[in-house]
């Protein structure tokens, strides 16, 4: 039975905010699901999600197959991708600062934005020798705890905001979570201090990050290369292009904010 709703949210609310659940269960290896499968994911009871894919249908932004008796993306959803791509001013003014960088050092740029414990690429652009992180683009998920993108937008969190990330990440990661908890903790120092840091979660890649506001909104930039030179080493190398190019982004911003 699913539980008692909240004070101050109406019904109306609470289906789009379940409505919105079974959307981010879609990952890719996952094309089609079913209502089981989307009642695991969600946590929802599946006579909940049965309704709700339902409304999906008609609005939409799900499909059924009838061979595999599941669901899968629509169409419309990618036209809303598209419009939030080509409406961001931050991603029209930070793009081709970030392609002039990566071909100019060959290296990969990215751009993310938090969802909840995940970082999201906004912008991806790779310069890799290895071929599976050419593949990394628009739209992809990565986990915060692990990554440079995530560790960096951690460093800006309020006490408060940052205790249940931690403890979403503690419950993920069991026996290991004391050793990341520490990485977490000195990725904090670092940011602080220098205004970056770094990771190695994939073995031979080096990622840099800085945190990136823009407003209201916080944003994390990075920069990676394949690489077997020593972390600490290839950080250092990789700080100085990252923070130029975050400083040449924020002032393009405020320029532009500021253009008649």
């Amino acid at each position: 039975m699913e539980g008692p709703r909240k004070p101050g949210r109406s019904p109306t609310n609470r289906s789009l905010e379940r409505g919105a659940e079974l959307l981010r269960a879609f990952r890719p290896g996952s094309a089609t699901l079913g209502n089981t499968e989307l009642a695991e994911r969600s946590g929802l009871s599946k006579s909940t999600v049965s309704r709700l894919t339902q409304t999906l249908v008609r609005s939409g932004l799900l499909q059924f197959d009838g061979n595999s008796r599941a669901y899968r993306l629509a169409p419309a959803v990618l036209s809303l991708a598209h419009a939030m791509r080509t409406g961001s001013r931050v991603l029209q003014l930070a793009a081709p600062r970030m392609r002039a960088l990566a071909e100019a050092k060959r290296i990969n740029v990215g751009l993310a934005a938090p969802d909840r414990d995940e970082m999201v690429y906004l912008e991806s652009i790779r310069y890799a020798r290895r071929a599976a992180l050419r593949h990394v683009v628009s739209g992809q998920r990565v986990p915060m705890e692990l990554t440079s993108l995530g560790r960096a937008y951690l460093a800006t969190l309020t006490e408060a905001e940052l205790k249940p990330l931690l403890e979403t990440f503690k419950q993920r990661r069991g026996r290991n979570w004391p050793a990341l908890a520490r990485e977490i903790g000195e990725a904090g120092n670092s940011v602080r201090a220098r205004g970056y840091c770094a990771a190695a979660w994939q073995p031979e890649v080096v990622a840099v990050a800085t945190p990136l506001r823009i407003g209201h909104d916080i944003y994390a930039l990075n920069v990676s290369t394949s690489t077997s030179d020593p972390l600490a080493a290839t950080a250092k190398t990789l700080a100085g292009p990252l923070l130029a190019l975050a400083a040449e982004i924020r002032e393009a911003v405020e320029d532009d904010a500021f253009a008649p």
